[in-house]
C-alpha cells in the first residue's frame, strides 16, 4: 500500500465509523417505526365499494383499492358467502372476461368501475336488496385478506354521474 491508498482507507473507515454512531445516536425515538417497517411492502385501503341491486342471479362488485405503499401488489380473488362463483372479469372492446389477477401499482390505484374491470357474482345464494350489504374477502398476493362490505345501491347507480 502507497501512502494515498492508506489514507484514502482510513478516511474511508472513519466515515463509515461516524455514520454507524451518528445513525445510533439519532434522537429519533421510534415514531416512525411503524412507516419504516412498512416500507416495502404495499399500504392497501379500499374505498367506494359497492354492487348495484342485482335483476337476477348475477351481479357486480364495484370498488377502488389505493395503494399507498412503495411496492405494487395484485388481486389475485375475491371470496363471498353470497356466492361460489366469484371472479374478477375485465372489459375489453366491450366484452367481459375473467382474469387471474390485477396489478396494484405502487403508489397508485386499481377502479374496478362500471364498464370496466369488476367483480363477478355468478349463481347467486340470494339476491341482495338495496340498503344492504354483501361481505366479501379481497385476495392478494403480497398483503393480507382484506374484508370489505359492498353497499348495495340503486340497479342504475353509478358513482361517476354524481
Amino acid at each position: 500500500m502507497n501512502r494515498r491508498t492508506t489514507t484514502l482507507s482510513a478516511f474511508s473507515a472513519i466515515a463509515v465509523a461516524a455514520a454507524l454512531t451518528l445513525t445510533g445516536c439519532s434522537s429519533d425515538s421510534g415514531s416512525d417505526a411503524p412507516a419504516k417497517a412498512a416500507a416495502g411492502k404495499p399500504q392497501l385501503k379500499v374505498s367506494g365499494a359497492f354492487m348495484p341491486e342485482p335483476a337476477m342471479d348475477m351481479g357486480g362488485g364495484f370498488l377502488t383499492i389505493t395503494n399507498t405503499g412503495d411496492t405494487a401488489d395484485k388481486l389475485t380473488s375475491v371470496t363471498s358467502a353470497i356466492s361460489d362463483d366469484v371472479s374478477i372479469h375485465e372489459t375489453k372492446n366491450q366484452k367481459m372476461q375473467p382474469v387471474k389477477f390485477f396489478d396494484i401499482p405502487a403508489n397508485g390505484e386499481l377502479k374496478l368501475e362500471r364498464g370496466g374491470n369488476h367483480i363477478m357474482f355468478m349463481k347467486m345464494k340470494q339476491k341482495p336488496k338495496q340498503g344492504g350489504k354483501v361481505a366479501v374477502e379481497l385476495h392478494f398476493e403480497k398483503s393480507d385478506a382484506i374484508k370489505v362490505d359492498l353497499s348495495v345501491e340503486a340497479p342504475n347507480h353509478n358513482p361517476k354521474q354524481h
